[in-house]
């Protein structure tokens, strides 16, 4: 038995719809700006190679959690709604036709942000991890097996306190989920318990402490949290 010199970290893992099972998180991979109309409110223009950066497993906030603490040294959160991939089979240099065979399911998952932050960042030529990899920076529905509903391709919204902000449909993003997979797989080995949130859409804005904020992509499933 392996002794440990101090506490073993917890796994992190997330439901999964229609059973008392959890898929457990090894990784969070996050692809940037993939849709074109997010891409022009973040001025960009072009279909540029997906780009990706990372948050730590434990950054997850999931069901039956429901509230997310405002995080320090911002004043200026923002929420993105994205379509997650969960992974269930490893896979390195995966051709775009075979990819979709490594997906175990798919979530609805938010990538919180904090704005001020990534801006100061790109600003000076800093890597985003400030901005994008901070304690619970991931919050996530339950995750549906693609054996129940297939790929998605429907709408994708974000609502915060009933008002929509985010509203588009999968079909829209600039990489298709096979697309994204592949190029993940040039740069890592994929392995099961991978989670890749695969871009949001335009309508990114702020949130503030009280804020609800509830999420849905059709043939998936939802995310709610309150920012406390």
């Amino acid at each position: 038995m392996t002794h440990y010199v101090v506490p073993a970290p917890v796994v992190t893992a997330v439901p999964v719809e229609g059973t008392d099972a959890v898929f457990p998180v090894r990784r969070i991979l996050c692809v940037g700006r993939n849709y074109a109309a997010h891409r022009a409110e973040m001025g960009g223009d072009d279909r540029e190679p997906p780009f990706f950066f990372s948050k730590p497993a434990d950054a997850i906030v999931a069901p039956p959690h429901h509230a997310v603490a405002y995080p320090s040294v911002t004043k200026n959160l923002h929420h993105e709604i994205e379509l997650v991939v969960a992974i269930g089979a490893p896979g390195s240099d995966v051709p775009v036709a075979e990819a979709l065979a490594l997906v175990w399911g798919y979530a609805v998952g938010v990538d919180l942000t904090r704005r001020d932050l990534q801006n100061a960042a790109k600003d000076k030529g800093y890597p985003w991890d400030a901005s994008k990899g901070f304690d619970a920076s991931a919050p996530i529905g339950v995750i549906r097996p693609v054996a129940l509903s297939g790929h998605p391709t429907g709408r994708i919204q974000l609502a915060v306190n009933g008002a929509t902000k985010q509203d588009s449909v999968l079909t829209n993003m600039i990489w298709s989920v096979p697309e994204v997979i592949a190029e993940a797989s040039k740069l890592w080995r994929l392995e099961a318990g991978d989670l890749i949130y695969t871009g949001t859409p335009e309508g990114v804005g702020p949130l503030v402490r009280g804020d609800q904020v509830t999420g849905s992509i059709e043939g998936v499933g939802e995310v709610d949290f309150r920012i406390v």
